[in-house]
């Protein structure tokens, strides 16, 4: 079911096999009919997670490239609405000559040709594939069908690890294997029997419960693994290594016997336990509202580059979120901030809570509260000083209010176009381009300080999920009022990011682009660190 860990056990997997010196690719198999995941609410599916190459994905898809510490391949994404689009439009080519284009063999060969083809693309020797939804449900039938078949072509070579939930009733206090017994017997009915289960409870599964589990569900006991719930999903690759997990995977795949090392990765986790003097950061976001839960999984990028920069630095962040509707309703409530010591304003659309987010940023300016814009944290910073410094009253964005008189953030000219034809799928400014940086400024410093010698004539590339920038007809009133675009595109166009010296700020500053996605366990992003630097006095 959706939330269970299947994404942190995937992510654990590709870990632990790559630890082995196996080169290993990890697959989302997405069963909504999307094409992506850039045009679903983000309080409903959670954040979309921009690649490289600008395809937008399910927020998996950011796991498994922080576990690896590497970028995935677009080969590596893959949604139902993807699947059946390429099957129509090659038999709209006559691809397939006049024949009966059916779900089997057709979509089912269209799914596990996507799989041998992120193998290739990633040059691996192990594939770990995530098959998301639940077991029963419509959606997914195919994606599992498409794994029967692949193991049935190569049978010593696919392998089926099944992550289940066991409850503990309150009413009962007993864990319950049940529920896990039908779950298995539903997907032995697919023709699909687990190698491995992937015991999900509130606390450690028992001897006992392990028995019965393989007893009933046909799976050796050493191959049921235990997953308790955890303060850190950073510690799932090493708990699943106390179950001897990464052997008993290489025993099953016939893969040679190699030493598994993960030093770094402990080594992170241990930093992270060690961090004592704590820093507290104010997440002012829009994204929060749930019914009666906080939402973070909208901003779950962010939230795991302030950990990573955190550690790094030696602290341990305390994270706040505030809805920045509730500064629009209460202004007043801005004095609050003073008790953080740091304030980040992440991304996002349209002009619910932009009002508020305004009253935030100018209390963070005027009282020297460190502050870090992303996106349209950025654009609002700019839309900020324009207002309240430039004296330009009723500054704002096109995107909220088309006909002001003072654009200072207006959409790009490409973008026009599409969005005049209702494109709005796959058509932002999306995924790595470069920007040129300004040297002696904030973030010339704090990416010079961590890439070290990496930083070549200037340049960083960085992901980017945008339709508006800043209009270019007010840089020079913004540069003589103080403020400095200390990165840009490389023909100066766009402004990548913008700040204030530290001379008038300790730390005031906002991108264009999403620093977030590429921020990783054992290689934090440099302005994240240079932000908690500062935050935390450090």
């Amino acid at each position: 079911m959706s939330g269970v860990g299947k994404g942190i056990t995937t992510s654990s997997i590709g870990t632990i096999l790559e630890s082995q010196g196996f080169r290993t690719n990890i697959v989302k198999a997405d069963p909504y009919l999307n094409v992506d995941a850039g045009t679903m609410n983000p309080t409903e599916h959670g954040e979309v997670f921009v690649m490289d190459s600008g395809l937008e994905t399910d927020q998996d898809m950011g796991n498994y490239e922080r576990f690896l510490n590497r970028n995935a391949h677009d080969a590596d994404y893959m949604t139902s609405g993807m699947v059946f689009s390429s099957v129509i439009q090659r038999e709209r080519a006559l691809g397939y000559k006049g024949k009966c284009v059916q779900m089997v063999p057709h979509i089912r060969d269209e799914i596990v040709n996507r799989f041998q083809e992120s193998a290739r693309q990633s040059k691996s020797a192990v594939s770990v594939i995530e098959i998301g939804g639940t077991v029963g449900d419509y959606e997914s039938l195919m994606f599992i069908e498409a794994a029967r078949f692949l193991h049935l072509k190569n049978p010593g070579d696919v392998i089926f690890v099944m992550v289940t939930y066991l409850p503990t009733p309150g009413s009962i206090g007993e864990m319950k294997s049940k529920p896990t017994q039908n779950a298995v017997k539903q997907l032995d009915s697919y023709g699909v029997h687990a190698n491995f289960i992937i015991a999900r409870s509130s606390t450690p599964i028992d001897q006992k419960r392990k028995e019965k589990i393989s007893e009933f569900c046909s799976v050796p006991i050493e191959n049921v693994i235990a997953a308790p719930d955890i303060s850190s999903i950073y510690d799932v690759p090493l708990n699943f290594e106390r179950d001897k997990f990464g052997v008993q995977l290489s025993k099953a795949l016939g893969l040679p016997k190699k030493k598994i090392n993960l030093q770094k990765w402990a080594g992170f986790v241990k930093s992270a336990k060690n961090s004592k003097k704590e820093v507290h950061i104010a997440v002012v976001g829009k994204y929060f509202d749930s019914g009666d839960f906080v939402f973070a999984d909208a901003y779950v990028s962010v939230i795991e580059a302030l950990k990573f920069s955190a550690y790094k630095v030696g602290v341990k962040p305390v994270l706040t979120w505030l809805n920045a509707k509730d500064f629009e309703d209460r202004p007043e409530m801005v004095k609050e901030l003073s008790k953080y010591d740091g304030v980040l304003v992440p991304g996002g659309f349209g002009k619910n809570g932009v009002e508020g987010k305004l009253h935030v940023i100018k209390y963070c300016r005027e009282n020297k509260i460190p502050y870090f814009g992303l996106c349209y944290g950025m654009q609002l910073l700019v839309i900020e000083y324009a207002r309240n410094v430039l004296g330009l009253e009723g500054a704002t964005t096109t995107e909220i209010n088309s006909k002001t008189i003072y654009p200072i953030i207006d959409i790009m000219e490409h973008q026009k176009k599409a969005m005049a034809e209702n494109k709005y799928g796959a058509s932002m400014r999306l995924g790595g381009f470069p920007c040129k940086l300004k040297n002696g400024t904030v973030a010339y410093s704090a990416y010079s300080r961590e890439l070290d010698k990496n930083l070549k004539k200037d340049m960083i590339t960085e992901r980017h999920r945008h339709r508006y920038e800043v209009n270019n007809f007010y840089i020079n009133d913004l540069e003589n009022a103080g403020l400095v675009f200390s990165g840009t595109s490389p023909d100066e166009q766009l402004m990548e990011i913008a700040e204030l010296p530290k001379s008038k700020h300790p730390f005031f500053l906002g991108v264009q682009f999403h620093p977030e996605f590429l921020a990783r366990p054992l290689s934090p992003h440099p302005l994240f660190t240079e932000f908690i630097k500062v935050a935390s006095g450090k």
